[in-house]
């Protein structure tokens, strides 16, 4: 069994209210009849890949079949989440944490499928922690796309996103790059993410990052998220870490809440 991660999610002390990512008036959202087709037959066209669930639950992810108990720690979470971002207007939040081996990767994971269970909610999860490819390793998923290309406007969303299922949209990175923080902070990034939510109309977008203080990638990607959500881990995350993050977060961006991952609860295993 799988530790329950304790959260202090949605704790968020919002500044007011942050816009809807904009669009300009060619590329806005289609509501029409033949808008929602185009989105509908867009899903289809992405490549359906089958995913081992035995691999999965090894690797700590309890909600795509949900049975481990851990899975409702995560559906609470969830439910949190959408309750705060719907009433806000939100739909691009980001996962960071103080820094590596905190199991944030793991927590967008969880996160990801516990929303897709939500039948009614389409999902893209992005794994933007560029010098890495923690998602597409968790998944098994060899010979993933290069997710700077997309970035960079050189890759179709057809061409680069995954699908499980008919709600959850996979943008795994197969590539490590160097330099990412230019990616993250150019301005065909913008475009790029605009084109993601004209073409797939995700109700939300989760979104893996790099952690907050091994560089200034976070910084650079900050303005492009509407929340972000810190996942601190038990042994690994000092408190004056978790206590800085938290504060920078918070003055930068519409802090979410705080993931503490890896903790025991009394009298678990």
């Amino acid at each position: 069994m799988m530790d329950s991660p304790r959260t202090n999610l949605l704790k968020a002390r919002p500044r007011g209210l942050l816009p809807a990512p904009a669009m300009d008036e060619e590329g806005s959202v289609d509501r029409t009849d033949t808008g929602q087709a185009q989105v509908r037959q867009a899903w289809r066209a992405l490549r359906s890949i089958p995913l081992e669930p035995s691999r999965l639950s090894d690797r700590r992810i309890v909600t795509l079949e949900r049975r481990d108990p851990a899975h409702v720690a995560f559906d609470i979470m969830r439910t949190r989440m959408l309750k705060t971002m719907g009433e806000n207007n939100w739909r691009r939040v980001g996962v960071t944490s103080p820094t590596a081996g905190c199991g944030k990767t793991m927590v967008c994971a969880n996160l990801a499928f516990s929303l897709a269970h939500h039948l009614e909610c389409r999902v893209a999860l992005l794994d933007l922690d560029l010098s890495r490819t923690s998602l597409a390793d968790l998944f098994g998923v060899g010979q993933a796309p290069s997710m700077a290309r997309f970035l960079q406007g050189r890759s179709a969303v057809e061409d680069v996103f995954l699908r499980h299922a008919d709600n959850l949209a996979l943008g795994l990175n197969g590539c490590t790059e160097s330099f990412t923080t230019e990616i993250l902070h150019g301005r065909q990034t913008g475009s790029a993410l605009e084109t993601l939510e004209r073409t797939l109309e995700p109700d939300i977008m989760l979104i893996d990052l790099p952690p907050q203080r091994t560089s200034d990638e976070l910084l650079a990607f900050l303005p492009h998220l509407d929340c972000i959500l810190l996942v601190a881990a038990a042994g690994v995350s000092t408190v004056y870490e978790i206590d800085t993050c938290e504060r920078e977060l918070d003055e930068e961006s519409h802090l979410l809440g705080v993931v503490l991952n890896k903790c025991h609860e009394p009298g678990g295993r």
